[in-house]
């Protein structure tokens, strides 16, 4: 049974929802029964059983006896859901019915869902092809035997298009029996020679019945801390013997590169400068050559000429003066 609904003059209503997976030795176990047209008026007890429905999967709806001040419950407009069983599997579809687990939580990726497809022959309005219903089985170690059903929370009527119901029902038969692939071992700490290993599940766990947990296992062990702290300490000497082996070559090294350097610097020194790589003349440069060797020959002439000019001057200008500083110097001494 989902959760209550109101009608437009807000009397509370429910649908509830008989499901029968296999029904029972070939007959359709679930049945749902009308009672409204033998109730009385003042008192909702007794009275003949009304018209019923069996199904693999039936609908009924349900009005609480403390919506209309009754002693009990009314249930009317029963309806089969599931006429013919199509078949189970881990599918989404089968037989043109498709199932859509996405209306439900997420399951576990390690066991799948099991969806059982129902056909209904009764054509309605809406539905051409008569009705059809997918209730899908899922593992759910944590609910009893006979599990809880549910309904799509965007579709609380358990149908979103009128035509297609679905379920969802979790319980902990739908879960496989346990195995060896179920648990593992945890290995306890080596003390006093002696080790224990304990078996848990594997979580989540997804199983029941089955094997059971094995007992808690003990067994002789040799102790390794000695040696363990014996490796500890000649890793870390190792550790140490290598930095250090790495520091006094890397300043050696650097000792060789600066007395290298020195010699490369002292012997640049002494290297005398390159000889010319050619003294041959190219033919046709010789005259060239000439032409300038006479121009700058005439203007070295002119030069020449200039500076003799300039030094004669100054010849007679300093025997000028000579000439008359010896005639004052006789004439104080006379």
């Amino acid at each position: 049974m989902n959760g209550p609904s109101f009608t437009a003059k807000g009397t509370k209503y429910y649908h509830l929802f008989n499901i029968s997976l296999c029904g029972a030795e070939g007959h359709k176990a679930a049945v749902c029964r009308d009672n409204v047209t033998n109730l009385p008026n003042e008192d909702a007890e007794g009275g003949q059983q009304g018209s019923s429905v069996e199904a693999f999967l039936c609908q009924s709806t349900i009005i609480p006896s403390d919506g209309r001040g009754l002693r009990t419950a009314l249930s009317s407009q029963s309806i089969s859901l599931a006429d013919t069983f199509q078949g189970a599997t881990v599918e989404k579809s089968l037989n043109g019915i498709t199932a859509r687990p996405e209306l439900f939580p997420s399951a576990s990726k390690r066991i799948p869902d099991v969806h059982f497809f129902y056909r209904s022959s009764q054509v309605t309005t809406s539905c051409q092809r008569g009705r059809n219903a997918v209730v899908s089985l899922r593992c759910n170690p944590e609910k009893t035997a006979k599990g809880d059903i549910s309904v799509p929370s965007e579709c609380p009527a358990g149908t979103c298009d009128g035509c297609t119901f679905h379920f969802l029902w979790e319980s902990s038969s739908a879960c496989p029996r346990c195995a060896a692939v179920d648990y593992h071992a945890i290995e306890g700490a080596c003390k006093a020679g002696v080790q224990d290993t304990v078996f848990v599940w594997t979580e989540p766990r997804l199983c029941t019945g089955g094997l059971t947990l094995p007992l808690k296992r003990t067994s002789p062990c040799e102790a390794i801390d000695f040696w363990l702290k014996v490796g500890a300490g000649l890793a870390v000497i190792s550790a140490i013997l290598l930095v250090s082996l790495t520091c006094y070559f890397w300043k050696k090294n650097k000792k060789l590169e600066f007395k290298y350097s020195k010699l490369v610097m002292s012997a640049n020194k002494e290297c005398e400068l390159p000889a010319a790589d050619s003294c041959a003349i190219m033919e046709g440069e010789g005259e060239e050559n000439e032409d300038e060797e006479v121009v700058y020959a005439n203007k070295s002439s002119l030069l020449a000429k200039l500076k003799a000019v300039a030094t004669k001057g100054n010849k007679k200008s300093g025997e000028a003066v000579q000439l008359q500083f010896s005639n004052t110097e006789k004439s104080v001494w006379g």
